[in-house]
């Protein structure tokens, strides 16, 4: 029975994110900081990954005043209170085929999700691809959310953002 660890290259690592409201989408990355992933006879078996929430950067948005506030607003209470939570992670619960389920922590709020990734392992190093549709409101993110506020109108935010993981590590040895 063969073990591998494998470390996340975190300068070949990251997520775009991409969040929408009734006028339009927003989109952008935020730094994967660490993780590490382990395989047993060449099968994922367990694995975490960690975000640095202050991180975030807009892509969409060219203005760099309006591109600041946005990411102020980002980091802010109102979404990842990066100040008082640094950093969110992803931890692997279990793993069939091509479909992992794990625990998502933000703003210190676990919550179990689940999504499809492509994991590939070539020589020592290990990609992986997917992408998770997360509910904000799980996570204490009620900022202009139609589920705790009326009559928003065209300022309404979809509870909903997708995150698509991007990863490259490196097996120790």
């Amino acid at each position: 029975m063969e073990n591998k660890k494998f470390k996340v290259v975190a300068s070949l690592s990251n997520i775009d994110w991409n969040g929408g409201k009734v006028t339009g989408t927003h989109n952008g990355t935020i730094d994967i900081k660490e993780g590490e992933f382990n395989l047993n006879e060449g099968k994922l078996v367990a694995g975490k990954f960690v975000v640095d929430t202050g991180s975030i950067k807009v892509l969409d948005i060219t203005d760099p005043v309006t591109n600041a506030q946005f990411v102020g607003h980002m980091t802010s209470n109102d979404f990842f209170a990066s100040a008082e939570y640094p950093e969110a992670s992803f931890e692997i619960t279990s793993v069939k085929e091509n479909h992992i389920e794990g625990n998502l922590t933000i703003k210190g709020i676990r919550r179990a999700i689940g999504f499809d990734a492509d994991i590939h392992v070539a020589g020592d190093t290990l990609t992986a691809a997917g992408e998770m549709i997360v509910d904000r409101t799980e996570f204490d993110m009620k900022f202009r959310s139609g589920n705790f506020f009326k009559n928003l109108g065209d300022t309404l935010i979809y509870n909903k953002f997708e995150l698509n993981v991007h990863i490259t590590a490196k097996a120790e040895i």
